[in-house]
């Protein structure tokens, strides 16, 4: 049995030691930047812009997929950063509010706690700063196509969330 182990061990070692073995690839070698990941310098950033609608002005954007955060259409100015205690989204997309001033009302996911189980009457803690999920659109040319066709369930759902509904699907 040791004489069995022995030769597999060797054969392994020398197996290893081929010399045909192939280069490490250089940082140049991947990626789409084809720059030194150590240094930034040379990255060459495409131009870009984001819409100056003002809010209510603005053509929504459809989801990316079903339950993704929608994008934000408008412009952001003057309303970041945003803190618990100052959250100019909440000006319009209050569900209390929002649809007297024709805005999406936050889902109900954002006023559930989901560790306690438990529907809040406000915005979670964890979901206040909107930016996290929720980003504005810029106008820019990818470099890479994107060819990802998104599949929605509903035509609801391509534009508002149902998460709560369908957040433990497939879970036993």
């Amino acid at each position: 049995m040791k004489k069995y182990i022995l030769l597999i061990g060797l054969l392994g070692f020398f197996g290893c030691n081929d010399n045909t073995q192939s280069q490490a690839l250089k940082d140049t070698d991947i990626g789409i930047r084809k720059v030194d990941l150590q240094d930034e310098k040379d990255v060459k950033l495409l131009e870009y812009t984001y819409s100056d609608a003002i809010a209510g002005e603005s053509t929504r954007i459809e989801r990316s997929f079903e339950n993704a955060p929608p994008m934000i259409p408008h412009s952001t100015e003057d309303m970041l950063p945003i803190t618990q205690d100052n959250n100019q989204c909440l000006a319009c997309h209050d569900p209390a509010i929002a649809a007297d001033l024709g805005a999406i009302p936050i889902p109900a996911s954002h006023t559930y706690d989901l560790r306690a189980n438990k529907e809040l009457g406000e915005v979670a803690h964890a979901r206040f700063n909107c930016v996290l999920c929720h980003t504005p659109q810029a106008n820019i040319t990818p470099s890479i196509a994107n060819t990802f066709t998104p599949t929605f369930r509903t035509q609801e759902a391509k534009s508002q969330s149902n998460l709560l509904e369908v957040l433990n699907e497939g879970v036993k």
